[in-house]
């Protein structure tokens, strides 16, 4: 892989999405909902707590829609670029790459530099980095969507379905799951099903920093029970980073075998 191409490639790309006016809306919608929520609660906590549902919700859907959409949109110059002396893998993490940071300025600066005005504390600096984390996982997952199709509307049907099952089906399966096997001991299975989901564990990474055991759900509460609060927070980064590179390696597998 040569860096000098990537470099130059990677600054294309990412010159290309900060200029689309769908992410300088994304930008000024999460600015304004973040100056909104903060001024409207009468503390900068609660502030923080009403602004987890719209990291939770609205950051992985618009994350995982655009860059299936980008993808789609960019087939002719990625034929263009593969035409070109360069590798594959180069294209494809140059595209991610690209992806990833754009997003994350537009998160941090309509989600980072409001919490870091108002609440910026150990809680406040977890949130933005979970919410980073979550817009490279999406990201990543998208990827994965544009490479398993060629036709644009199955990919972004895909897409939504992967954001509708980790945001909504998959809290859903885990408590059917509890109530039919409620005289079990499930404690560790729990554990387990928490790291199939990058928006179980994102909640469960801050509202075990902002200690609300109330909201914490019972996954929350295993990871609390069993590892406390800093292994929990820990464990929960790795599971997010396995989140980001296994769908990027499989969606790369996929892109070197696909004949354009």
């Amino acid at each position: 892989m040569n860096p000098d191409k990537m470099k130059k490639l990677l600054k294309y790309v990412v010159a290309d999405i900060i200029q689309n006016k769908i992410v300088l809306v994304y930008t000024a919608l999460l600015l304004i909902i973040s100056l909104s929520v903060f001024n409207l609660e009468n503390s900068a906590a609660k502030g923080l707590l009403s602004l987890l549902n719209i990291i939770l919700i609205l950051v992985p859907l618009i994350c995982i829609i655009f860059s299936t959409i980008y993808m789609y949109n960019s087939a002719e110059f990625i034929e263009l670029l593969v035409s070109q002396p360069l590798k594959r893998r180069t294209i494809w993490l140059s595209l991610f790459c690209g992806l990833a940071t754009s997003l994350s300025i537009a998160y941090f600066i309509g989600v980072g530099i409001p919490i870091l005005i108002y609440h910026a504390d150990a809680t406040g600096f977890i949130m933005i980095i979970t919410g980073l984390f979550l817009t490279v996982v999406f990201v990543s997952i998208a990827l994965l969507s544009a490479s398993l199709t060629r036709d644009k509307a199955k990919g972004i049907g895909l897409s939504i379905s992967f954001w509708l099952y980790f945001s909504l089906i998959f809290d859903a399966l885990v408590l059917f799951l509890l109530f039919q096997f409620q005289d079990y001991p499930l404690e560790n299975i729990m554990v387990a099903l928490s790291f199939l989901n990058p928006i179980g564990l994102s909640r469960v990474q801050i509202l075990l920093q902002m200690d609300i055991s109330a909201l914490m759900g019972y996954t929350g509460a295993i990871f609390r029970d069993f590892f406390g609060n800093s292994a929990g927070i820990i464990l929960s980064y790795v599971g997010l980073t396995a989140w980001v590179i296994v769908p990027l390696l499989i969606s790369l597998r996929k892109f070197k075998s696909k004949d354009l």
